[in-house]
């Protein structure tokens, strides 16, 4: 097993409210992905393999609490949530597209919405991919799943 990668993830649900089926299956799926294969490697004192806590500070900051397996805590990296707010927004708009078009369009209407679905989704883990330089090196699939647990987070009352 590589050093580089989490092993254990978390969110902190203080901040959410009910979530539809379709967004826990998301986030469920999300978090499966993430701990069968990801790379995640913290720059600078930080020692793997990981256990990440996600939070929201103050709806202003994203919060990665990083320990190690041993339980101890080795530090913290946070990143302003307003350059993705526009983003998971309108993906949450396309997201409740998809889920409506399933129940009631053809097929290639659901496609047509998918495709759009997708790329937003790209949009925000490269964005996410971004704003973690010089602080948490990821692949393009950790990053897409970290997206989608950022979008979770998003979501309150």
């Amino acid at each position: 097993m590589s050093k580089n990668c989490i092993v254990d993830i978390s969110l902190d649900d203080r901040t959410v409210v009910r979530r539809s089926p379709e967004i826990e299956h998301e986030l469920n799926v999300a978090i499966y992905d993430i701990l069968e294969r990801n790379e995640f490697a913290p720059l600078g004192k930080y020692q793997g393999p990981f256990h990440v806590y996600l939070s929201v500070e103050d709806r202003r900051r994203l919060v990665f609490q990083i320990s190690g397996t041993n339980g101890g805590q080795q530090g913290r990296v946070t990143l302003p949530l307003v350059p993705f707010r526009r983003l998971v927004r309108d993906y949450f708009q396309i997201c409740e597209s998809y889920y409506d078009a399933i129940k009631r369009l053809s097929p290639s209407h659901i496609e047509t919405i998918d495709m759009a679905r997708r790329a937003m989704h790209d949009e925000g883990s490269e964005l996410l991919i971004e704003r973690l330089v010089g602080k948490i090196d990821v692949d393009e699939e950790t990053a897409r799943r970290l997206f989608t647990l950022i979008c979770v987070l998003h979501i309150r009352a």
